[in-house]
């Protein structure tokens, strides 16, 4: 970190190659902490675990992005251009309190019911079966590429019946909307990925199917429909939400498992560990650092300290699931550990709607893949990097050798 000239402390690259360090630091110091984003935004970064339920789910930190959008110019550091904020994917739930929030969560849930997440299950498994295959007979492979990215992608592109031949294409787009790009950049992603949603919305309109994205626009509560802003905004929420989280979680839990022999035997040994793994995956490595913006609506008093109100805060899923007071060594991988608790997918009316999902998901993939495979990681641990960025939390790449284990 280095010192603003508002003797502030500015995030840099060794954050985001490894926020554990600084998060420790960070909660030594306190809960709470006045800091500038790598990109020139002062925020207030939550760090430790109780502080950031608190901040999670309490009313007075406000999340309506209508009326917000002021606070990030105000925050800029002096002499940091004003990024301008597109938003035609910003009418979504992640950006509303309570009851806007309450309804398009209702809407939303119609069409994710337990009938359609439990019915996943087998297309999971020969998804990635098929996808494995694909990997047998090749000595090394970059496991994002191969399994990680292709997985979830499929799976959400399936529940929304995108066309899958878009969807490296959609992984771009994606990946420049939630980086530290360029405003340049940005707006063209955006402008891609608008006319692709709003075609994809008309499709649908005139000829709907039986997938999540036809119930969305047909969902009716009360005479209550999403608009069209609302269904751009959502889709892009689910699309985006629905497989950049799940590819984190494979990767990061995976090289976890690398990292700790013993923990990977322990895992090969007895399979029934798996659910209970897949929770330490994503409490230690979790897929989301800094949880999306809220800003204070009146002033709170938070582990005794005070944020005005008008204030931009980041909560770190990250930092608070490493909190000492919450869980015993809390760097150590461990999964046998109890991690009831964990906030990687949030708390309180914010939590992922996809949670179910994203864990079924983890939980078929690295299974079928230790099942299939000996893996070792494939290049010199300190030439791995993490995605530039504050929000997502994995690998830009991550080569593995194989070496299978033999017929199924």
């Amino acid at each position: 970190m280095q010192t603003t000239e508002a003797g502030l402390e500015k995030l840099g690259d060794d954050y985001l190659q490894d926020p554990h360090a600084v998060h420790a630091l960070l909660r030594e110091v306190g809960p709470v902490s006045e800091l500038v984003l790598p990109r020139g935004l002062k925020v207030w970064v939550v760090t430790r675990h109780e502080e950031a339920r608190i901040a999670l789910s309490d009313h007075r930190f406000s999340k309506n992005f209508s009326q917000a959008e002021d606070l990030f110019g105000k925050h800029l550091q002096p002499g940091v251009p004003r990024r301008d904020f597109d938003q035609s994917f910003a009418s979504h739930m992640l950006n509303m309190d309570p009851p806007d929030h309450t309804r398009l969560r209702k809407l939303v849930n119609k069409a994710f019911t337990a009938r359609r997440m439990d019915a996943l299950r087998p297309r999971i498994q020969e998804i990635t079966d098929g996808l494995l295959d694909e990997m047998a007979g090749k000595s090394q492979v970059d496991l994002l590429d191969a399994l990680a990215f292709p997985l979830p992608i499929t799976v959400i592109c399936e529940l929304l019946d995108v066309p899958l031949d878009q969807r490296d294409e959609f992984r771009v787009w994606s990946g420049t909307l939630l980086s530290n790009s360029t405003q340049e950049e940005l707006n063209q992603a955006g402008a891609s990925m608008y006319g692709f949603l709003s075609g994809l919305i008309k499709a649908k309109r005139d000829k709907p199917g039986d997938d999540i994205f036809s119930a969305l626009i047909h969902a009716n509560e009360d005479d209550d429909r999403l608009n069209e802003a609302e269904l751009i905004s959502m889709a892009f929420l689910l699309l985006v939400a629905g497989h950049e989280t799940t590819v984190n979680l494979i990767g990061n839990g995976v090289l976890g498992l690398l990292r700790n022999p013993d923990q990977l035997a322990a895992l090969r040994a007895d399979r029934s560990l798996l659910p209970s793994a897949i929770e330490e995956f994503l409490r230690l490595d979790g897929p989301i650092n800094l949880a999306t913006f809220r800003y204070t609506a009146v002033e709170v008093e938070l582990g005794g300290v005070t944020i005005p109100a008008g204030e931009l805060v980041l909560v770190s899923l990250l930092s608070a699931n490493r909190d000492p007071e919450k869980f015993p060594e809390p760097d150590k991988l461990d999964i046998t550990r109890a991690t009831g608790g964990h906030v990687a997918f949030g708390h309180g009316v914010h939590f992922c709607l996809g949670a179910p999902l994203a864990r079924l998901e983890g939980a078929i993939a690295v299974g079928s893949l230790l099942d299939r495979f000996d893996l070792e990681l494939a290049a010199e641990p300190e030439t791995l990097r993490w995605k530039e960025s504050t929000l997502l939390h994995g690998l830009e790449r991550f080569p593995v050798s194989l070496t299978a284990r033999g017929p199924r």
